[in-house]
């Protein structure tokens, strides 16, 4: 997959499929949309730079920053962001806030609260991550979000396998773009950064996001 060099128009799934640049799978667990493969991006780069409605932060239960895309937003973002945060008295695992941007490109931080792998069961840490997913896209779509772009969540301190939790974002995604209110979603982007995660979604991408042969 290629970086992404803050160009305006993000390539699609489909588009990444046409230049090469992703691999179909062997093993599809979903059959081709290309409706939906129209609407998801996935890019690897600095998730802060993007021009889009909003950015989803891997916060953790405070809401007043921490180390990684937490702290990286909170950076980017500037000081009112942290102040609008403190007035949200925090955010349990599973849900989501969102904030204005300040002086992000995004217009919005969607703020989600991932599960820490090593401290619950493989089970539960599942259901939390997907309920991240879920309570992201339905805030979205809530506010008026026709442009979305995801981070890694959990991926990073937390602990989370990257495959297993592409494969959780992809799943969540994919049923949400399927879904009526979904239809208000114009582009759902995976922004990957480290290259275990860069790997994770370029393997797994393509199994929730087939190219048409591959159906």
């Amino acid at each position: 997959m290629p970086r992404h060099d803050d160009e305006v128009d993000l390539p699609t799934v489909t588009d990444l499929y046409n230049r090469g640049d992703l691999e179909p799978s062997d093993k599809p667990r979903e059959t081709h949309s290309a409706s939906v493969n129209a609407r998801v991006s996935l890019i690897r780069g600095d998730i802060t730079a993007l021009l889009v409605d909003a950015i989803v932060n891997a916060a953790n239960s405070s809401l007043l920053g921490g180390g990684g895309v937490d702290g990286a937003i909170h950076a980017a973002a500037g000081p009112r962001l942290l102040a609008e945060c403190k007035t949200l008295k925090g955010c349990q695992p599973g849900e989501a806030k969102i904030t204005k941007g300040y002086e992000l490109p995004a217009a919005h931080v969607i703020h989600t609260v991932g599960p820490v792998y090593f401290r619950t069961s493989p089970l539960q840490a599942k259901q939390t991550l997907e309920s991240c997913y879920e309570e992201c896209l339905r805030v979205a779509v809530d506010n008026g979000v026709r442009t979305l772009a995801f981070c890694a969540i959990s991926t990073g301190v937390y602990g989370y396998p990257q495959e297993d939790a592409a494969r959780v974002a992809c799943e969540q995604v994919r049923k949400f773009l399927e879904t009526e209110d979904g239809q208000q979603l114009d582009r759902v982007i995976f922004t990957t950064f480290t290259t275990p995660d860069v790997e994770a979604y370029d393997k797994v991408v393509p199994q929730f996001f087939p190219p048409a042969e591959a159906s």
